[in-house]
């Protein structure tokens, strides 16, 4: 076992929906990881029985075993600029298809899911990149879509095209991870079917809960850097909302005695969310991609990228037609102009109307729903430990702008020159703004440990990996700190409280460079940051060098031909 200790001292546009295409899988990379099991003609999963999949259940372990369904999903993104107003105010973004959200993804447990991606942005710096949140990548570190990490950003102009097995199930997303595109609108749902803790009758999909400006985030970047965070002016409920006269409210229609599941997604720049339907009890059934056993709740308090699946039963006719949804953000960690906006409806009825129903009471903080999370299928932590003690701060550089120290280190990684080129390359020592914690064998557990003293959460989230939640919470983290190594929370998404620690764990069972970061965009372009160099000599035989060449000599022609500074961490 290997243990890191870190700690931190101080719209609805025009929608062009994706092409998607099922044919016989072909696999591109090789693959190791859970067994692949031919599977039979998908039966079962109906309302009454959504613990079955196919042959399969929800007691199969998915970490170990995988439906090989022969089937390939396939689309294609374009990746535009556009002018919006989803709350009836108008300014630039960025679209996928037309769309912000962009169009969900949909496969199925086990599928092969392949993406063209064509950056289409015309403005003169924007490569681009498309991360898929929460999806492990096993053994296909190359496709996960992080600049400088795994690939050159893709140039304006250019293609890329990424394959991935679907090996978990249940709600996620995708994102850019060039820059703060996945702000200005590059971002959309993925939904993987498979079996579910909890029965119910419908699927209404995705539900993106966004924070918003009237300025672009890159015309904020530079104050946040100066002087911290600004305050937002509004947020969005899968791409809408209103402003002052303008917009309009996402409107959900509920038919008395039916039961519907919601796959919602904090997809914020810098907001954490409590959320609830007004009147309406939620059965949380999935955190982040990992079944959990199901618990009720009025509320539930979601950080930047996290995912809650929820079945919430349409009951409460008999009060009232019409009822609030809401998206409340957190003053505890996040201000908003519009905190008591953030609305949608939820209808009884063929013709909404303002509803005048109440919130439920709540505690306004920023907490996770860790102690709530008992992960469906059991897992242990192994107690067997390598002690690796790091420090970390947050601190003004040279030119006096915001940036975060993790060991003494801001992470600023090369657009040019990803992490995965320098492996291919041969290189084993690493500069030391490039904030790499190297784990070389297989099967070892890794323990990080991170803490803050001051009075701000950070949403914690590593790619490549479900973690293990084995410790949180407030004050000072150290060695008698009790650890829950019994089936801890599983998730890749977790919450460092303000003035706390977070300590989370893995096992290396998966090889490739791999980002840990804050999931608050301006922290991530500020450099609170590092990777996990995890299994180094298998590294070179999982990836496509041809396709990763390809790439970068593409950017590295524009890059230069009209001289583009990097100016932010390279993530």
């Amino acid at each position: 076992m290997i243990r890191l200790y870190l700690s931190l001292a101080s719209v609805a546009v025009l929608f062009s929906p994706a092409r998607s295409l099922v044919h016989p899988h072909k696999d591109l990379h090789s693959f190791s990881g859970p067994e692949l099991v031919q599977r039979d003609a998908c039966s079962g999963n109906t309302p009454t029985t959504r613990s079955e999949w196919c042959d399969f259940s929800i007691d199969t372990d998915y970490s170990s075993e995988a439906p090989d369904t022969g089937v390939t999903r396939e689309y294609w993104l374009e990746l535009t600029d556009v002018t919006v107003a989803p709350d009836g105010v108008s300014r630039s973004a960025m679209a996928v298809n037309g769309s912000i959200p962009g169009p969900t993804l949909f496969a199925d447990w086990g599928d092969t899911v392949v993406v063209h991606v064509t950056n289409s942005l015309t403005t003169s710096q924007n490569g681009t990149s498309l991360h898929f949140h929460g999806i492990r990548q096993n053994y296909t570190n190359d496709q996960d879509g992080v600049t400088s990490i795994t690939q050159c950003p893709t140039a304006p102009g250019e293609s890329i095209t990424y394959t991935w097995r679907a090996l978990q199930y249940g709600s996620t997303w995708y994102h850019s991870h060039f820059a703060l595109q996945a702000w200005q609108g590059i971002l959309g749902g993925i939904v993987i079917n498979g079996p579910a803790t909890a029965n119910y009758d419908e699927d209404l999909g995705m539900l993106f809960l966004n924070d918003w400006s009237h300025q672009t985030v890159d015309e904020l970047y530079l104050s946040a850097q100066q002087s911290g965070p600004p305050t937002l002016d509004n947020g969005l409920i899968n791409g809408t909302n209103t402003f002052d006269d303008g917009g309009s409210r996402l409107n959900i229609s509920f038919e008395s005695g039916k039961s519907y599941r919601l796959r919602l997604v904090n997809g914020a720049l810098d907001t954490h969310f409590k959320f609830m339907i007004d009147n309406h009890t939620m059965t949380v059934i999935a955190s982040d991609l990992v079944p959990i056993t199901p618990y009720t709740t009025d509320v539930i308090s979601i950080g930047m990228g996290q995912r809650y699946d929820v079945i919430v039963s349409a009951d409460a006719s008999s009060i009232a037609d019409d009822f609030w949804l809401r998206a409340i953000p957190q003053s505890a960690c996040s201000e908003n102009e519009s905190a008591d906006n953030i609305r949608g409806i939820v209808s009884y009825s063929d013709s909404p109307s303002t509803p005048s129903t109440s919130a439920y009471d709540y505690t306004d903080e920023c907490d996770d729903e860790t102690e709530n999370l008992i992960p469906y299928l059991s897992k242990t932590v192994s107690t067997d430990s390598l002690l690796d003690s790091e420090t970390a701060t947050v601190a003004f550089n040279s030119d006096s702008l915001f940036r975060w120290y993790l060991n003494s280190t801001t992470m600023v990684v090369d657009w040019q020159d990803p992490t995965l080129s320098q492996v291919l390359s041969g290189s084993t020592s690493w500069e030391t703004s490039n904030a790499v914690l190297e784990a070389p064998n297989a099967n070892e557990w890794v323990y990080i440990a991170i803490q803050t003293k001051i009075p701000v959460p950070h949403p914690i989230h590593l790619h490549g990996h479900d973690f293990f939640v084995i410790a949180q919470g407030s004050g000072t983290y150290s060695s008698s700190t009790t650890l829950n190594l019994d089936n801890p929370p599983r998730r890749d998404t977790a919450m460092l409280p303000a003035s706390g620690y977070l300590v989370l764990a893995f096992e290396t069972d998966n090889p490739g460079a791999w980002l840990m970061h804050c999931h608050i965009g301006w922290h991530t372009s500020e450099g609170f940051a590092l990777q996990v160099v995890e299994r180094y000599s298998e590294i070179e035989g999982i990836t496509n060098s041809t396709r990763l060449e390809e790439n970068c000599q593409a950017w590295s022609t524009f890059q230069n031909s009209i001289g583009i500074e990097q100016e932010d961490s390279g993530v």
